[in-house]
């Protein structure tokens, strides 16, 4: 399953002239240190005392949060986890997912070490909009 890579730049062209979101997949105290403006949390993976561990309701917040025809633009801290997810959500029926390669900070692009969101001085925050965080996207009860 082919999953589209984009530099941040393009990624950042996607949400302002396509209607793309943009879907941070870093755990919770990464997405916290500091994120894309507008993106949405939803981690691929938690962090926490007991190590890193999988995230068993990643598809179903993604697709309970934005639907399977969701134009999605998914990052992380280096490119790997978000590569991850976006070949399981092409997998699980998902039509328009794009990976930001270097994700936030950095990473390897086609053509070696790559700057990722932050270096390249795209807008960041550390606070996430109403409606964005994982705590209002993760499925209720839990």
């Amino acid at each position: 399953m082919t999953v589209m890579r984009v530099s941040p730049e393009e990624a950042k062209a996607l949400i302002d002239e396509k209607g793309y979101r943009y879907v941070d997949v870093r755990s919770i105290p990464e997405f916290e240190s500091g994120h894309p403006t507008g993106a949405f949390n939803v981690p691929w993976k938690h962090m926490d005392a007991a190590g890193v561990t999988d995230n068993p309701d990643f598809v179903t917040v993604m697709e309970t949060s934005f639907g399977k025809d969701a134009k999605l633009v998914l990052g992380c801290k280096s490119g790997g986890r978000s590569f991850a997810a976006a070949q399981t959500l092409k997998a699980a029926g998902f039509l328009d997912v794009i990976d930001q390669r270097a994700g936030y900070m950095g990473g390897m692009g086609p053509t070696g070490l790559e700057a990722g969101w932050a270096p390249k001085g795209l807008p960041t925050s550390r606070t996430a909009e109403p409606g964005h965080s994982y705590a209002e996207l993760e499925p209720k009860g839990k």
